[in-house]
């Protein structure tokens, strides 16, 4: 029997195999086609109309209006300090009091020479009045009434002088008693009772400081000078909120409002200082602490609100990618303000949806898929309480 060729063989089982893997591929369900598999999954957010108020932020500092480091006005012993370190006190309240007897003792001198300056002027007068009666029918002689009244005029002069010394030693008894020139918070005491202390010492007894209400110094740059000064002369005083860091999160401080801006502008850095003032009842603000600060320059009504991401820039300008069915187009629009937490554009509509998240995928026309929605700008707005 003659055996079949080797080319045959490979042939035979070539066919075998083609066979056997058209069979296989024919038996294989065929994926159903799906669009999409070719969508670009994107989320998507609505165009909120609202009003937004517009700000200025800067790093400001909290300042007393009024401070103000206690010191002796006269030299004496330190006998008395009467409040406590930390005490709030009201403008006229007794502090401190120092020895008095020395200048008690000048007192009482000089109302002595008063009372005496007094006996005599009065003895005076009475010879004066003699003179002047006996000098009518030559009973005294021109000179001697002359005389008398010299006598007159120095001891009034001399009772001038005692009344003035009386004031001054008064005024030296005074401030021996140490008030409050304001009301505020007492600091800590430097010198204590027993010491003796003089009006020239460089160290004050303690610091009474203001506290409510309260000043914060901040600086904006000189480009800002001509909305600072539209905001001062607004008869609704310009809104400012002081805020702190903390835990990552800001905390409103309190609020208050735009008090005055500087007389020049600061050559070195270009920026001009500008204070507020607080009411400060529950002393959130303190003095020397560092603050955030924002005050309130304008309030756009009505304003299309939309979160920063969704707004791309291109060579030609800024854009945005909007929502047609499932496709997407292109939209020129215009940044009108913009911080941190939105945007203020022009361009499209109230109500329109945008992409915010997946733009680098898309380009005009291209098809998506929308995932879950992002939060609406307005709920956005609202955190920009606590920024």
């Amino acid at each position: 029997m003659r055996r079949p060729s080797r080319p045959l063989v490979v042939a035979a089982l070539a066919l075998l195999m083609l066979t056997a893997a058209g069979l296989w591929l024919g038996q294989r369900p065929s994926p159903p086609p799906s669009r999409a598999a070719s969508a670009v999954p994107v989320r998507v957010v609505a165009v909120v109309e609202q009003d937004v108020p517009r700000y200025l932020s800067a790093i400001g500092s909290v300042l007393s209006l009024h401070s103000v480091e206690v010191r002796p006005q006269v030299e004496g012993v330190l006998t008395q300090v009467l409040v406590k370190e930390g005490q709030w006190v009201k403008a006229g309240d007794l502090l401190a009091s120092l020895d008095d007897r020395a200048i008690r003792a000048n007192l009482d001198q000089a109302r002595a020479q008063l009372g005496q300056t007094q006996a005599q002027l009065q003895v005076a007068n009475v010879n004066l009045r003699r003179y002047q009666l006996l000098s009518t029918d030559d009973g005294v002689s021109k000179q001697t009434l002359d005389q008398q009244q010299a006598l007159v005029n120095q001891l009034q002069a001399t009772l001038k002088g005692n009344q003035a010394a009386i004031d001054n030693a008064a005024v030296q008894l005074s401030y021996t008693q140490i008030r409050s020139p304001v009301t505020g918070r007492v600091g800590i005491r430097n010198i204590d009772p027993g010491n003796l202390v003089r009006s020239s010492d460089t160290q004050s007894l303690f610091s009474v400081t203001q506290i409510d209400p309260i000043a914060v110094e901040f600086a904006l740059p000189q480009q800002q000078l001509p909305v600072l000064q539209s905001l001062l002369k607004a008869s609704i005083p310009a809104e400012v909120e002081a805020y702190m860091d903390a835990d990552g999160e800001r905390n409103l401080l309190a609020k208050g409002h735009l008090m005055l801006i500087d007389n020049q502008v600061s050559a070195s850095t270009g920026t001009v200082r500008v204070k507020a003032e607080f009411d400060n009842t529950d002393g959130r603000l303190w003095p020397g602490q560092l603050v955030t600060v924002r005050l309130r320059t304008a309030v756009d009504e009505g304003a299309l609100v939309v979160p920063p991401p969704v707004v791309q820039r291109s060579i030609d300008g800024h854009f945005v990618y909007r929502l047609d069915g499932d496709k997407v187009s292109a939209v020129p629009v215009k940044v009108v303000y913009q911080d941190s937490t939105l945007n203020i554009i022009a361009g499209v509509k109230a109500g329109d949806r945008l992409v915010l998240d997946g733009q680098s995928r898309l380009k005009p026309g291209s098809t998506v898929e929308v995932t879950p929605e992002a939060p609406a700008p307005a709920a956005m707005a609202d955190r920009r309480s606590q920024p």
